[in-house]
């Protein structure tokens, strides 16, 4: 891993991440804003600066708009710094594609008044960051990466038991993000998973994104003869001939439906889902969610609720 894992975004990716809704976070409530919501009728009291001279015109009564509250966007991001996130086959390991994943979404709700904290959790527990401005927390939480080591066999807490003090800690309505591949240390491949009751809880509440960090290696298994292979978690062994084309039939078939599980879960609880891998444009990836979420935040707030809750 570099020492900076964000030097290796250079002026093109900023470029492209540039127009992707940054600071954007619109309110849900009538108030204190510049986007207007409705239209009503006049009353004793109301800004005359809101008069809509359209409407007064072919209703003859005064009416005025009202606007839709500009909140300040409070964002947490719990990153999962589990062993097996440090994997990767492509152009680095998983860790290193969730950092900038966090850096791109402290670049997108930097905004005056947003602020972004977060929780890392590793083999070491459990690391909390006091909030700050959106782009200086993810840029802080960058270079928390570099003093974290795993250790082959290291143990991390469970991903709910993270979510469950994490929910209690910090009650304020915004924008939560969990970031993680979402692999069991057990190896659990099917519902219920451990993280997914506190994840509805959070989704109950906040907007809450579950950001799946993946590589292409962990869904489908290589000719490559005999390999030895460790899992990060427990640090146990085992030699597998990876030739044997129905093992890796099976490979595919076993990895494919535990992230069609992994998904139904993670929808399942109201909160939304993202998936980034290291072997992928994982910029063109959140450019096409964040896109699809600006609409459906729209539409929901035309309608007057609030998106993705179950």
């Amino acid at each position: 891993m570099t020492a900076n894992p964000f030097r290796s975004l250079d002026i093109g990716l900023r470029r492209r991440l540039d127009g992707l809704v940054p600071g954007d976070h619109e309110g849900t409530r009538l108030g204190v804003g510049s986007e207007r919501e409705e239209v009503v009728r006049y009353q004793p009291g109301d800004d005359v600066r809101r008069i809509d001279w359209n409407i007064t015109a072919r209703s003859t009564e005064l009416h005025v708009w009202r606007p839709r509250a500009d909140n300040q966007l409070d964002t947490w991001v719990v990153l999962d710094l589990s062993p097996s996130m440090a994997f990767g086959t492509v152009t680095g390991e998983k860790r290193d594609l969730a950092a900038q994943v966090v850096w791109a979404m402290g670049e997108l709700t930097e905004a005056p008044g947003n602020r972004m904290g977060f929780a890392v959790l590793s083999p070491d527990g459990i690391t909390w960051s006091r909030p700050d401005r959106a782009r200086f927390a993810a840029r802080r939480c960058a270079r928390l990466l570099d003093t974290i080591h795993h250790r082959e066999g290291s143990s991390t807490p469970p991903l709910g038991d993270a979510l469950d003090e994490f929910g209690r800690r910090y009650r304020r309505a915004g924008l939560r993000i969990v970031v993680s591949d979402f692999l069991d240390p057990d190896g659990r491949s099917d519902e219920p998973f451990d993280w997914q009751r506190p994840l509805r809880h959070m989704a109950a509440r906040h907007d809450v994104i579950a950001v799946e960090v993946t590589d292409p290696r962990e869904g489908d298994l290589p000719d490559v003869g005999s390999v030895v292979l460790v899992d990060p978690e427990s640090g146990r062994q085992r030699h597998v001939w990876t030739s044997d084309r129905d093992l890796r039939l099976r490979y595919r078939a076993a990895a494919a439906e535990r992230r069609d599980n992994v998904r139904r879960a993670i929808v399942s609880t109201g909160a939304e889902h993202l998936t980034v891998d290291t072997g992928r444009d994982w910029i063109r990836d959140l450019a096409s969610f964040l896109r699809t979420r600006r609409r459906t935040l729209r539409t929901a707030g035309r309608a007057g609720h609030r998106p993705h809750r179950s």
